[in-house]
Order: structure tokens, then C-alpha cells, then sequence
């Protein structure tokens, strides 16, 4: 990039910021980082603010709850002899719920110059003239080494804060249909955004044994936890393209995930470890087979399970995520893209 280039000003604006320590903070953390070589670029939950005349590109995560400052960017540089660009990244409550009834959401994908979304399939959930301008960015990950696993239990772990999107309530009900394995330990982390499903999760500890509710944690912690299961569990009602899905796969953990867009979307339609959505016995009978014994079960059906998302891995490296947000923001700033003022 040129020397003019490295000195312009983004602002990434999130609906989430440090402290929430979800999905939307990770991307706009993380994206910060990656343009940071030639960028500088700022995070914000509100525009405009005190810096925000020197914005030369805005992009925004989530088409509704981003929307007021999508709005006004919008406004702020529609009579502009040359107009300031902004690319909205789409979540999956956008994509599976909002954009087709919130008029805040819809406004926001007219004013976008550009889609962004995180998974293959998400491009099919939008209206047809939109999907010209959409372009699909798979976010990254750093790959760590695969660990060892014990033989003598199957250890799974469930990532996401406790809220009804993710379908925790799935989690609760294979656990207690497993509760009198003592072979099947299952770590549950995500902090209790809806009180009414941490009690659940409380309840759940009670009569599953085997089934942990660990709270909040900490992204390397979480990480590492990851790291060390068998399998991750990702039981989601919607998704956009979860980082724990990508997360897994780059650490040799292979998941057992919901069989909607989302998920699909990340690791492909031919996988072999999806589950019926909702579907707690299917799930339970999906783990016990990753338990079992045999040629076509337990230990076989991990490691073809770990082969099919090895495949997907390097859709998640970072080198990709970065020189395709470069990309964008070239884009952007290069001011050759067309879209609704």
C-alpha cells in the first residue's frame, strides 16, 4: 500500500465492546489488528464522536443494533463532493431474523456500499439485488498444535454466553439423557446473559454429574479448553459464522454443530457431524457414538470427523482474513463501489 494510504483513519463501530468479550468484540478487535500496519484504525460503539472528521471508511458490525451511525455516516456524507464509504458486516440475527421484519436493519443494507458476510451460505439469506455488492470474509484464527486425548473418557465442551440464539436449552437436555455416563464429561462456558438459563444450567449440574457449567471465562482460557476436548458443541437457533466453530477446527478439535445455514456455511454441506436443531436426543446419540467402540464408531468417527474439518482449516488462517480485509478497505477508500446514498 501506498505511504497516503497508511495514513487514513477507519473506524470499525461494534455493538459490543471489551468488556462483553463476545463474537462482535472479537472480529472488531481482531480486524483492528490485522489493518493496523497501515491503517489507523479506532473502535467505537457510537458515531459520531470527537474524532470522527477524520474517518475516511466506516465498517459496521450488525446491520440493526450498528444502525444509528450507519445512518448517520450515511447522512453526514451523502452532499459530499466524493462520498466517505461504509461496509456492514452481517450477524446472524441480521441475517436470520432482522432484515426481514426490522426497518432499521433493512435501511442499513441500503446505505452499505458493501455486504460482509462470515460464512459461504449466507449470501442465500439475502434479497437477490443485494447480493451483487456482498462479499463473504471467513474470519481467522491462530492454529494451535492438537493435543492428546484420553482414551479413557470423551471430554466436550460447549462455547457461548447463555442467551436463547445459541440453543443452550439443547446442551441441558442431551446432558441429563447422558447423566449416567461417568465416560462423557461436558463442560458448558458462556456467561448468563438471560438469568432464567443460568438457572437451568444450575439445575442441570444437579441431576448430569458429569455436566459442568464453568460461566464466563476468559478468550484464552476458553481456547484452551477448546484445546484440550474432544469435541466442541455448537448447538445455535441462528449464526452467522461462529468463532468458536473456527477456533475448534484450527486447534484439531473437531465439532458436532446444528444443522442450520451458519453452521453449514462454515464447515461445509457435506459434513459428517451435524444434528437436528433443538434436537437433544440426536445430539446425545451423536456424542455416544464418538464414545463407542468399533470400526465405524467412537474413535473412528472423532478422527473422521477431525480429517473433514482439517479440509476447512484453511479458510480460517489469518493470511487470508487479512489480505481479504485489505482488500475491502482498498475498496472502500479507492471510493469505486456503488450503492444506495
Amino acid at each position: 500500500m501506498s505511504k497516503t494510504s497508511s495514513m487514513r483513519q477507519l473506524v470499525i463501530v461494534s455493538p459490543a465492546l471489551r468488556d462483553a468479550n463476545n463474537g462482535n468484540w472479537q472480529t472488531a478487535r481482531r480486524w483492528q489488528r490485522h489493518l493496523a500496519s497501515d491503517f489507523s484504525v479506532r473502535i467505537v460503539k457510537d458515531w459520531p464522536d470527537a474524532l470522527a472528521a477524520g474517518d475516511a471508511a466506516m465498517i459496521a458490525l450488525h446491520a440493526r443494533r450498528s444502525a444509528g451511525a450507519i445512518e448517520a455516516w450515511s447522512g453526514a456524507y451523502r452532499s459530499a463532493p466524493r462520498q466517505r464509504a461504509v461496509a456492514v458486516v452481517l450477524t446472524g440475527t441480521d441475517l436470520y431474523r432482522d432484515i426481514a421484519t426490522d426497518a432499521h436493519a433493512q435501511r442499513s443494507l441500503e446505505r452499505a456500499q458493501v455486504l460482509v458476510v462470515l460464512q459461504e451460505l449466507a449470501p442465500q439469506a439475502l434479497p437477490e439485488p443485494l447480493r451483487g455488492k456482498t462479499r463473504v470474509i471467513f474470519q481467522s484464527a491462530t492454529a494451535r498444535q492438537p493435543l492428546a486425548k484420553s482414551s479413557r473418557h470423551l471430554r466436550v465442551v460447549m462455547v457461548g454466553h447463555l442467551r436463547e440464539e445459541k440453543s443452550p436449552q439443547t446442551l441441558f437436555a442431551a446432558a441429563r439423557l447422558l447423566a449416567g455416563r461417568s465416560d462423557i464429561f461436558i463442560d458448558h462456558i458462556g456467561a448468563p446473559l438471560d438469568p432464567t438459563l443460568g438457572e437451568q444450567a444450575r439445575e442441570t449440574m444437579t441431576v448430569a454429574p458429569n455436566y459442568r457449567w464453568l460461566g464466563g471465562l476468559p478468550h484464552e482460557a476458553v481456547r484452551r479448553r477448546i484445546q484440550r476436548a474432544h469435541l466442541l458443541i455448537h448447538a445455535s437457533r441462528i449464526e452467522g459464522g461462529a468463532h468458536v466453530i473456527m477456533e475448534a477446527v484450527v486447534s484439531g478439535t473437531p465439532v458436532l454443530a446444528s444443522a442450520v445455514d451458519g453452521n453449514i456455511g462454515m464447515l461445509g454441506a457435506g459434513y459428517g457431524g451435524y444434528f437436528p436443531w433443538n434436537d437433544a436426543d440426536a445430539l446425545a446419540a451423536l456424542v455416544l457414538r464418538c464414545r463407542g467402540t468399533g470400526a465405524t464408531t467412537g474413535e473412528a468417527l472423532v478422527g473422521r470427523l477431525g480429517a473433514q474439518c482439517r479440509l476447512r482449516s484453511p479458510l480460517f488462517t489469518p493470511e487470508r482474513e487479512r489480505t481479504a480485509l485489505h482488500r475491502l478497505v482498498e475498496d472502500l477508500l479507492g471510493n469505486e463501489l456503488r450503492g444506495a446514498n
